[in-house]
């Protein structure tokens, strides 16, 4: 009966350790902002409406749902300003900023959308012009909150902005309305006040029913 109760616990805890885990799992849907660095991307330390890139800096942007910046998705493929601002000549007075848009995959895309092919363009802009200028220059419209969040690239998404995302829920509705704080910069996200979830509180409740009925069957057995 010991040997019983103690599987049973057991078993029990497990169970609310895995549900806890997957309560956890959760993303969220929105366009993280990338420097071009040689040959590879690094996540931005400011949003596009503070950074000013220099002439002839490359720069990317990608919908995707992801937990932060540390699992955030790459824009696709390579950049190289030479190829993507070939057909847009310097001007006196300007800077030139090459932009790569990763619309992203349909596992990534919000219900009832579909990603527009990914691209770039070159933007000819004046010297102190932002990364969100340089955007607005060429791929509008643009979308944002009441925040600044940046929500959407040339239209896209039609709606939503930083929404909470379970896992395996990516072409779905959100979870919930949580929005990301800055986009580009590194991801602050809305907690719940570090409370325990309803989830853990039934578990919890749940082992210490199970753990007094083992009790309870032992003391009456015996009794017997």
């Amino acid at each position: 009966m010991i040997r019983r109760a103690v599987l049973l616990l057991t078993a029990c805890l497990v169970v609310l350790a895995g549900g806890a885990g997957q309560a956890q799992a959760v993303g969220y849907r929105y366009w993280s902002f990338w420097d071009r660095d040689g040959d590879r991307w690094t996540y931005a330390t400011q949003g596009p409406s503070l950074a000013r890139p220099a002439d002839g800096d490359v720069q990317g942007f990608r919908f995707s749902v992801s937990e932060d910046s540390q699992d955030s998705a790459q824009p696709r493929g390579t950049a190289d300003f030479k190829t993507v601002c070939a057909g847009t000549p310097a001007r006196e007075g300007h800077k030139r900023v090459a932009l790569v848009l990763d619309f992203g995959t349909a596992a990534d895309a919000p219900s009832g959308e579909t990603p527009p092919s990914a691209r770039t363009a070159c933007a000819r802009v004046a010297p102190d012009a932002t990364t969100a200028e340089a955007l607005a220059a060429v791929a509008r419209p643009l979308r944002y909150d009441s925040a600044a969040l940046l929500c959407a690239i040339a239209g896209y998404p039609r709606r939503g902005c930083g929404e909470q995302v379970a896992a395996g829920n990516e072409g779905n509705e959100p979870a919930t309305a949580a929005q990301g704080r800055a986009t580009g910069a590194k991801s602050e996200r809305d907690t719940d006040g570090g409370g325990p979830s309803v989830g853990v509180l039934a578990g919890a409740a749940a082992v210490a029913v199970l753990g007094a009925a083992a009790v309870w069957q032992m003391r009456r057995r015996g009794d017997a």
